[in-house]
């Protein structure tokens, strides 16, 4: 069974229902900045002892619910890009790929680097790229 995963920012990302190497996939956690105080959900901060989220707390979310946090109605939260797909990374890969273990990196790297396609980022074409150059 195929269908569309949820479409923040401008893009959309093909994903299989069924598909064991998706839903890992989707359990990368990735860096967020809240926008907005969220009420209810302090429990998923447990450096806190609030009941709600403040605007501007740091946390690392899992794709899944970065998504669900942030869509075309509703920017709740911010996805930064982890580490392993910015610049400095995408350097590396570019000097010489075929010597950097990309399970290190993360073993769904490219199901979790297509998954952040789906959020604007000012990098989104240069990641997009990479992920192609390195296979």
């Amino acid at each position: 069974m195929s269908g569309v995963v949820g479409t923040p920012g401008s893009g959309h990302v093909e994903s299989t229902f069924f598909d064991i190497d998706d839903i890992v996939a989707s359990e990368h956690h990735v860096p967020c900045r809240f926008e907005q105080p969220v009420a209810g959900l302090g429990f998923i901060d447990q450096t806190s002892d609030d009941d709600d989220i403040q605007e501007g707390t740091k946390l690392e979310l899992p794709l899944w619910l970065a998504a669900a946090l942030r869509s075309r109605r509703r920017a709740i939260v911010n996805v930064e890009l982890p580490k392993q797909y910015k610049e400095t990374y995408r350097e590396i890969l570019t000097a010489d790929a075929n010597v950097v273990d990309l399970h290190k990196l993360g073993p769904y790297y490219y199901g979790c680097g297509t998954k952040l396609l789906m959020f604007d980022h000012p990098e989104k074409g240069a990641v997009s790229k990479s992920l192609l150059e390195v296979v």
